[in-house]
């Protein structure tokens, strides 16, 4: 059945999952103070990365006695870092139900080859058993799934007198959803993701209790420049402080300060949080009128809210993962070449279908708008389809 090309189009129809939409309101006169031609280590460059670090820990919540770094390489590089300076006096449980938490699975066990490690792994679209995690090891997650729409619920699972570390891969989380800090000894993302800023910077977030592990623990391997938390067996407390690594962009420290004072000024967390939850409200809405799509993640608990994974539900115009493959391809570029919406198909190793991001810095509005055209793509895909 015949659909009408929808009129009206999204004001803004960026939905990619990273790098994210600007936040409302972005300009390029919004970073025009950015100290730009500076050295990072000069007073206005540490000025600007520990006024980014402040920032941070107030609109996210972060408590005062934990450490936050901005670290290279984005979320991957914060990982990465936790993982192979952290990782060794205790037995390692990874849990993973996508692909990136599985590549924190090939770290451990192919690459660090730790001993005493375990993974916990499930399909897309639904999480392993985390009751069979044991928490007198180190445990590696990631709070919400990028890549197939599922989330931990909460962090109720993992008790607070836990003997090991959990190293937590928030990236997809962090200013959309509740993070329980004082669940969490290590908490990392990247600003490009929720807070829509520019990609290659990632951020470090260490309890009491992780910094205890670094002064106290030394790695078997080698460990590159990149990733050295400390200095003669004590945490490097400048990093702490805006003192990088290696160069950070100062355009992009401008974009992020620019991302966390919108935040702070619409009402902080809570209204990062609720402007997530009305997109994906609004999916949800469609979805439930809608008999073609379903959610990747069938169960409402564990369902992002930021990375809203889309399936076929009607299987009887593509039989297979590859037709149905063809007709998501199909439809995306077709509502492309519309201009009505942007890189929202599904991820390269999910099940065929659409993620359409829900961040912080999507307006519903923008959402609701691009749905009628995926109904439109549809009939018109499905219809091709069924002809051949």
């Amino acid at each position: 059945m015949a659909i009408a090309k929808p009129a009206a189009k999204p004001a803004n129809p960026r939905f990619s999952s990273g790098p994210c939409a600007k936040r409302p309101g972005w300009a390029f006169e919004n970073l025009a103070g950015a100290a730009l031609g500076r050295s990072h280590r000069s007073k206005a460059g540490k000025e600007k990365l520990a006024q980014a670090i402040d920032l941070t820990r107030e609109v996210l919540r972060v408590p005062a006695d934990y450490r936050i770094g901005i670290v290279p390489a984005s979320d991957t590089g914060a990982v990465e870092m936790a993982l192979w300076s952290l990782l060794g006096p205790r037995g390692v449980d990874v849990a993973a139900w996508e692909s990136f938490s599985a590549d924190w699975v090939t770290d451990v066990i192919k690459q660090l080859k730790l001993p005493n490690a375990r993974s916990f792994t499930a399909p897309f679209g639904e999480l392993p058993d985390l009751s069979q995690i044991d928490f007198d090891n180190d445990f590696v997650f990631a709070w919400n799934g990028t890549t197939a729409g599922v989330r931990v619920p909460d962090a109720d699972f993992i008790p607070a007198d836990r003997k090991g570390l959990t190293i937590c891969d928030a990236t997809s989380a962090a200013f959309a959803q509740p993070l329980d800090f004082p669940k969490l000894d290590v908490t990392t993302y990247s600003w490009q993701k929720v807070m829509g800023g520019e990609a290659a910077h990632g951020v470090l977030i260490l309890s009491p209790r992780a910094v205890e592990r670094l002064e106290s623990h030394t790695p078997a391997w080698p460990m590159p420049k990149i990733f050295r938390l400390t200095k003669k067996g004590r945490i490097n407390e400048g990093i702490f402080q805006g003192e990088t690594i290696n160069t950070p962009s100062l355009l992009a420290v401008e974009d992020y300060l620019d991302a966390l004072k919108w935040g702070k000024s619409i009402g902080g967390l809570p209204a990062l949080m609720a402007r997530c939850d009305a997109s994906a409200s609004v999916i949800a809405d469609w979805v439930a009128k809608t008999p073609w799509i379903d959610f990747l993640a069938k169960d409402p608990a564990t369902r992002s809210n930021t990375g809203v994974c889309l399936v076929f539900s009607d299987e009887s115009v593509a039989k297979t993962p590859e037709a149905r493959a063809d007709l998501a391809k199909t439809m995306v570029a077709m509502i492309e070449k519309e201009g009505a919406g942007y890189d929202f198909g599904a991820y390269r190793d999910a099940p065929p279908g659409f993620r359409i991001w829900c961040g912080a810095t999507v307006e519903a509005s923008d959402v609701a708008a691009l749905l009628p055209w995926l109904d439109w793509a549809y009939a018109e895909a499905s219809g091709l389809a069924k002809a051949a």
